[in-house]
């Protein structure tokens, strides 16, 4: 990304899997392959999306998370500690919707690197920046069962302390910006003051590269449509936990701005960091206009100078039509062009 270039793009984080990965439009669907056929095929698709967005002109790019099922299990598979076989009902994002998900039965360890050997595929083919993303600590007690810690802050605390190791290997390989992802955030402000935002701390503790933390109203499932619909005419939530973000050492911040409810002046809160303005609507299949972009980065621009800002989507775009996402971010990188020339 050329250090001169106001309001570079990048997306919060999952793209579509296509179809020969795993059935598409769906989160959690299965990989349709196994063993050496199924590491090839995740190359592929990290491949097609490495294309297209640089095709449609993003400067920071991903693996679109093509080698997870799951954004958040995606990590947990290889972590010691966990009881796969042991589901647990809990009530996930302060009981949004009901899971079935593993058991933590003992001490959380990290045997192995787990995503060590993507990042280093992506790095190699990658011609821009590149980010990585992982799972925040908060975000994964609240997606897995506790039955050895006792209390979510410890758990929390020992998560990070894996996601640090994690990190740290990752950012060896030449990655650009490591973003945690939040959306629990959003969900237990009170939490995040506690004991979120240093947990957040813990995992990011050490780095050298950029650091970034997502935090949305979640993916465009009828579960999170659903939940928006009954937090009124403002959402105010960023506004009881960016004073203590603002305060980390945490460089920046992804937020959901584009189609949402979000007052964008909740940005003065961030006043030190960079954000990056979700100027794309993952909930909604109609692909934004250049112009619909820019007026996002524009009321954007009315609260924060325009070298802190990065247009960015919402959130991830795993559940939509891969044709659907990938004008999406042809539409972003075309927004924020009609931004800089303007300025």
């Amino acid at each position: 990304m050329p250090a001169d270039r106001l309001f570079p793009t990048t997306i919060a984080g999952s793209l579509p899997k296509p179809r020969w990965l795993a059935e598409p439009e769906k989160l959690w669907a299965s990989w349709r392959a196994s063993g050496a056929e199924l590491t090839d095929a995740k190359q592929d698709a990290a491949l097609v999306w490495l294309k297209l967005q640089e095709d449609a002109g993003i400067d920071i790019v991903s693996d679109g998370e093509q080698f997870r099922v799951h954004f958040v299990h995606g990590f947990l598979e290889k972590v010691e500690g966990i009881d796969w076989a042991r589901k647990t009902k809990m009530g996930i994002r302060n009981n949004r919707y009901e899971a079935d998900v593993p058991t933590v039965t003992g001490p959380l360890k990290r045997p192995v690197p787990v995503h060590v050997e993507d990042v280093r595929f992506v790095r190699a083919h990658a011609k821009r920046g590149l980010k990585f993303t992982l799972p925040g600590p908060m975000t994964i007690c609240d997606t897995i069962a506790d039955a050895h810690y006792g209390r979510r802050a410890d758990m929390a605390m020992a998560f990070a302390k894996l996601l640090n190791q994690e990190a740290r290997e990752i950012e060896a390989l030449g990655v650009d910006v490591i973003q945690f992802d939040e959306p629990a955030f959003n969900v237990f402000p009170d939490d995040v003051r506690e004991w979120g935002v240093a947990a957040l701390e813990a995992a990011a503790e050490g780095l050298q590269c950029r650091t970034a933390v997502h935090i949305c109203y979640g993916y465009g499932i009828e579960a999170n449509i659903k939940w928006k619909e009954t937090l009124g005419s403002e959402w105010r939530q960023y506004e009881e936990i960016f004073p203590a973000l603002n305060a980390s050492r945490i460089q920046q911040v992804s937020l959901e701005c584009q189609g949402s409810r979000v007052p964008i002046s909740l940005i003065r809160l961030l006043s030190d960091k960079t954000i990056l303005v979700g100027s794309i609507d993952v909930a909604n299949l109609a692909v934004e206009t250049p112009e619909a972009v820019a007026a996002v980065l524009t009321e954007a621009l009315k609260h924060a100078d325009a070298d802190r800002i990065q247009a960015c989507t919402n959130c991830g775009m795993a559940p939509l039509p891969r044709e659907v996402a990938a004008a999406k971010l042809v539409a972003l990188a075309a927004g924020a062009e009609l931004m800089r020339a303007r300025l």
